[in-house]
């Protein structure tokens, strides 16, 4: 990965709560991620699809995995389901390497998938909705 990517490189993806910054930050994040799918594997969607301008290039890719392990943080439980997503990125390059990287994917319908959020008109999601409620009516703008 360190030589992928620019000492400083800044990596935004939907399942962090910030982006991570520098070679560091992103190693522990990949780590996370196979320790959550050990099986995590990325394929290019048919048909496939990279465009490169210049330093920035964006590449369509589909993401497959099995939750067997946690995910750290927030701290969910493995589910042992399976998810299948669709995504693109988009890369800035420099001086070879990437500097600035942007994931964009379905992240509600990967924790649908993966059964960390409840299906769309259950009453686990009716519930959810009345708990987010309550916490908004508690809360001072």
């Amino acid at each position: 990965m360190a030589d992928l990517v620019t000492e400083d490189i800044l990596w935004s993806d939907p399942a962090l709560p910030e982006p991570a910054r520098g070679i560091a930050a992103v190693q522990e994040f990949m780590r996370t991620s196979w320790q959550a799918f050990p099986d995590l594997r990325f394929e290019e969607p048919n048909p496939p699809h990279l465009s490169v301008n210049g330093d920035h290039v964006a590449w369509a890719w589909r993401m497959h995995g099995t939750m067997t392990g946690p995910i750290e943080p927030p701290g969910f439980a493995p589910t042992g389901k399976s998810m299948t997503v669709d995504g693109v990125d988009l890369w800035i390059m420099r001086d070879g390497k990437i500097a600035t990287y942007h994931a964009y994917y379905d992240l509600m319908d990967l924790s649908r998938q993966l059964g960390i959020m409840p299906p769309p008109g259950s009453r686990a999601e009716r519930a959810t909705v009345g708990m987010q409620r309550l916490q908004a009516r508690f809360q001072r703008y």
